[in-house]
């Protein structure tokens, strides 16, 4: 096939692609998304290839109907192989509103609609939007993109007979909880075994994020940053409003961990001169079911920590340490009141791991009834991962309150571990290579960031071999095996640098949401195209 016959490797080829893929409709939880990997199948036979090879393509169930798509393009001279990573859920499309809502996934559309709205949408916004240089719409830069550009590189890879190996991954559901990619994770394992393949690098194509407002540079990231909710349950003592002081309210004891976990710099990293964001609380929760007078004693909240050396095993440290401190503190203030008031005070609070409650619960009621209650909460399909792991924690210490006022800590999903390849020759070799690449023949300037700062799939491959902290993770984390798990010894397994180049855009997640043209149509796939040729070389050596 000669390149004049090729259907995505123009620039105007490239968009016409991009504005299909966008517009079959892929918001995470929805129809679309379900849908998206039979279309995107159905894409893959318009190559003559995979019209030979249908048996190269393979789905991987990632739960609710949905599955992420292996395609593999395997050029018979090697088993080295370059694993091309994307995810094609978008984020939901509530912030379009009334009007503009049905033109979220039509990019030329709604770009033209937007210029008869100049005046609502913010300043850059307006600039990026009379350049003529952004194609706006849900998907185009968060990442449909990605995906249109490994799309080339295995159409090109057919017609020139690349003597390399590329094995195509788009996942879904990467914006909620990466079922996705962890369920696509075991599939890698099998296809490694299944075709003898030896993966060289894990290339994700995550768009490259403005690091703050009115940034104009272009990022290319050799690690992602990882993310682990830990997550406590307070249950406190129940009294009357009338005589607060018999008991304790779990509220009182949630504001002294939550004040001690926002903004808490003991567990801020730092790595090659790149910090983690500070500790957030992102949700707290009353479990008490309808309003009385009866003083609310069980709620819970869960707390964000970003990662990038730390595994499971360390924060838990640094959060026990953290629990324990702010409930000495809390029962110090407590006492002092009750002495002030004249009032004997209830006792102290303890502070246990979810594993303790689990083995102290099975030691009082049996593993048996233990059983029942988890298979109870964890059936009931109204409830997410998370509300499931608070009442799990509230369930077993009802039935243990010789323990209360009890802080139980434990880890609500999703974990994204950290992975970095800063130090990996081949990853440096790459970085400097698109560097050259970009600055001679577009005269764009690249820059290394160490951590991709928006959360990637990258975080379910290369997991350290030596690292067994996840075992804390497993242990403390309620829904562990039943709803959600990490699929850590495949991982290991996966041993391969990682490094994401992806095109250039703006404010993912909102209605601006937007793709520069010639960082996507010219610059990223010029630059993908030459990383994946300088690895020829590998097959020669």
């Amino acid at each position: 096939m000669g390149m004049e016959n090729l259907k995505w490797n123009r620039p105007d080829q490239l968009e016409d692609l991009l504005c299909e893929l966008v517009s079959w409709d892929s918001r995470t939880g929805t129809v679309g998304e379900v849908e998206f990997s039979t279309r995107l199948l159905k894409k893959l036979l318009e190559l003559q290839y995979f019209q030979e090879h249908s048996s190269h393509i393979h789905f991987h169930d990632a739960g609710k109907g949905r599955n992420a798509v292996t395609a593999l393009y395997n050029s018979g001279l090697t088993n080295k192989t370059i694993v091309l990573i994307s995810h094609f859920d978008t984020v939901h499309t509530k912030e379009f509103g009334a009007g503009l809502e049905e033109l979220a996934f039509q990019p030329r559309q709604l770009t033209e609609e937007l210029k008869n709205r100049m005046a609502d949408l913010p300043e850059d916004a307006q600039e990026d939007l009379a350049s003529d240089e952004y194609l706006f719409g849900r998907g185009t830069m968060d990442m449909k993109m990605g995906l249109v550009l490994h799309l080339h590189l295995l159409e090109r890879a057919n017609a020139e007979q690349w003597p390399i190996n590329l094995l195509l991954l788009t996942v879904p559901d990467e914006e909620v909880n990466s079922s996705g990619m962890r369920a696509a994770v075991k599939g890698l394992v099998e296809l490694k075994e299944a075709y003898q393949l030896e993966y060289e690098l894990f290339l994700n194509s995550e768009p490259s994020f403005s690091q703050k407002p009115q940034d104009p540079n272009y990022y290319i990231y050799s690690g992602t940053i990882g993310k682990i909710m830990p997550s406590a349950l307070f249950y406190g003592r129940e009294t009357h409003a009338g005589e607060p002081l018999s008991g304790m309210t779990s509220h009182y004891m949630a504001s002294y961990l939550t004040r001690a976990m926002e903004f808490n710099s003991d567990f801020v990293e730092e790595e090659y001169g790149e910090r983690t964001p500070l500790p957030v609380c992102l949700q707290q929760v009353d479990l008490k079911e309808d309003y009385s007078t009866q003083t609310s004693h069980h709620s819970a909240a869960l707390y964000n920590v970003f990662l990038m050396r730390q595994n499971a095993d360390d924060i838990m440290k640094i959060f026990k340490d953290t629990a324990d401190r702010a409930m000495a503190e809390c029962l110090k203030d407590y006492k002092a009141i009750c002495e002030r008031e004249g009032v004997q005070p209830i006792g102290n609070i303890n502070v246990l791991e979810y594993k303790e409650l689990l083995a102290y619960a099975k030691g009082k009621i049996g593993g048996a009834e233990v059983q029942v209650i988890l298979e109870d909460i964890m059936s009931d399909k109204s409830l997410d991962e998370r509300q499931m792991s608070m009442l799990i924690s509230d369930r077993l210490l009802l039935h243990c309150q010789d323990l209360a006022p009890a802080v139980i800590l434990f880890y609500a999903p999703p974990y994204y571990p950290a992975v970095n390849s800063s130090d990996n020759e081949l990853v440096q070799e790459k970085i400097a290579l698109v560097q050259k690449v970009l600055l001679e023949e577009f005269h764009v300037e690249a820059k290394q960031v160490h951590y991709f700062n928006g959360i990637s799939d990258l975080s379910y491959v290369n997991y350290d071999k030596a690292d067994s902290g996840w075992q804390s993770y497993k242990e403390n984390t309620p829904v562990w095996g039943k709803t959600y798990s990490i699929p850590f010894k495949e991982m290991q397994q996966l041993q391969a640098p990682v490094l994401n180049i992806g095109p250039y855009g703006k404010d993912a997640h909102k209605l601006t949401e937007r793709l520069h043209k010639k960082s996507a149509f010219h610059y990223t796939s010029r630059a993908l195209g030459k990383v994946i040729e300088s690895m020829f070389s590998l097959i020669e050596a």
